[in-house]
């Protein structure tokens, strides 16, 4: 089977899920700046949900530029990653709704690391499916990224409990190394 139908899909149960984020966002009733200053912790965790999904998009479109087929296995990983994927504008709006309080920063990260772990599942199902000479198998290499990220994003989800900020910043750093352009899989496309 070939990739179309499944990025068609996962595109679309992305869009889905900013359209879903974006929908929480309430305009205020006054027509002061002041009145958008209640409004500015729910922003910026909808700004910062709607750059992750943005890597997952970009990522998941550069596994299946290369990917020449998919099987069962592969559809299942998919999913996996499109179930925690979808999770986010419930953890995004806990956290902004709450702030900065631990229990959803730690659940916001939770969300993130399930999200990674996936993505890492997708990839590894999509490695072992194609064969040796895959170009992926190439690009990706030891993935010190992904495991890096996975690393920091359970520093992260640990430390919420004792400093909130902390751990915001281990998700942040996460989303830097991230947008920074990841040029592996292009750079071994013929």
């Amino acid at each position: 089977m070939t990739t179309n139908r499944l990025e068609a899909f996962s595109d679309g149960v992305l869009a889905i899920i900013i359209t879903i984020m974006v929908l929480e966002l309430k305009a205020p009733h006054d027509v002061t700046l002041e009145a958008l200053m209640p409004e500015l912790p729910k922003f910026a965790s909808y700004l910062f949900s709607f750059i992750y999904i943005g890597i997952y998009w970009n990522n998941h479109h550069h596994l299946f530029q290369v990917a020449q087929k998919v099987s069962g296995s592969i559809l299942w990983a998919n999913l996996h990653l499109l179930f925690w994927l979808s999770l986010i504008p419930f953890t995004t709006s806990w956290l902004g709704e709450n702030h900065i309080a631990d229990v959803p920063v730690a659940l916001y990260g939770l969300n993130l690391l399930m999200s990674a772990i996936a993505y890492f599942i997708l990839q590894s199902v999509i490695l072992k499916f194609h064969g040796a000479d895959f170009v992926l198998r190439k690009a990706v290499g030891k993935d010190l990224k992904g495991k890096l990220s996975i690393v920091l994003y359970i520093v992260g989800l640990s430390l919420s409990f004792v400093n909130t900020w902390i751990a915001i910043s281990m998700y942040i750093l996460v989303a830097i190394m991230w947008l920074i352009p990841d040029r592996r899989i292009e750079a071994n496309i013929d």
